[in-house]
């Protein structure tokens, strides 16, 4: 087993929230890349505007590394029409995943008809272009049954609207680790929170993201049955002996 090969290396943060310059922030998404592609990680996943910059780096160095940006992020509120503009302008630039945010705030107050429409819009719109499209629903804003039942909700509405060898380029995803907790309540993914999305999310994928830090973490993540692990500490976790 090939722990690279499950991670998503990722670095989301603008630089206003990083507190650093745009000439800073360019500097760490490439060292991102760099690191991604000398320890063969998944895919990087990174903000729109560096898609090409990780386009033209991978392919320099003939390497296999996907390149993943977000979409709708972070919160998931905006109108489905402009996550649909997003998909295709990140598809137009390179990107080969699209990591979109669901808009978990309108499924808390039982607006499905609205979650529905976005899951099956974007979701063929992904599909159409062939590309991989991980659905974010924000875990530590649900409780458990509904983590359970948006979770259930993506599988049921995937597998009547598309193929089964189509559902397998679709993911569950636990969180954008951006989401205000109180203090000492995690915001991203947990043991308990992933069984759950594995228990009603399969036969789609799952990936944990969020506070996923550690060696232990991510074997821990890999036992329960995720496919992909969303991590900015990639290259730390790679090195611990």
């Amino acid at each position: 087993m090939r722990l690279s090969s499950y991670i998503d290396s990722t670095y989301l943060k603008t630089s206003n929230q990083a507190g650093i310059s745009e000439d800073e922030t360019q500097i760490l998404v490439e060292k991102l890349i760099q690191e991604a592609i000398e320890y063969r990680f998944k895919s990087v996943m990174i903000r729109a505007e560096y898609i090409s910059l990780a386009k033209q780096l991978i392919q320099k160095a003939n390497s296999q590394v996907l390149i993943g940006t977000v979409i709708g992020f972070h919160d998931g509120l905006s109108k489905v029409t402009q996550k649909l503009k997003e998909i295709e302008t990140a598809i137009s630039l390179g990107a080969d995943e699209v990591d979109v945010v669901i808009n978990f705030e309108a499924f808390k107050r039982k607006e499905f008809a609205l979650v529905t429409e976005e899951v099956i819009l974007c979701t063929r719109l992904a599909l159409n272009n062939g590309k991989v499209i991980k659905w974010i629903i924000e875990t530590a804003s649900l409780n458990t049954e509904e983590i359970s039942n948006i979770s259930a909700l993506i599988k049921d509405l995937v597998l009547s609207n598309f193929s089964v060898s189509a559902a397998q380029k679709v993911f569950v995803k636990s969180s954008t680790g951006f989401y205000k907790t109180p203090i000492g309540v995690p915001n991203g993914a947990t043991f308990i929170s992933i069984k759950t999305m594995v228990t009603n999310a399969r036969p789609l994928k799952i990936k944990a993201a969020g506070g996923v830090k550690t060696k232990e973490d991510l074997l821990k993540m890999i036992t329960l049955g995720v496919d992909r692990i969303g991590t900015s500490s990639a290259k730390k976790i790679l090195d611990e002996t």
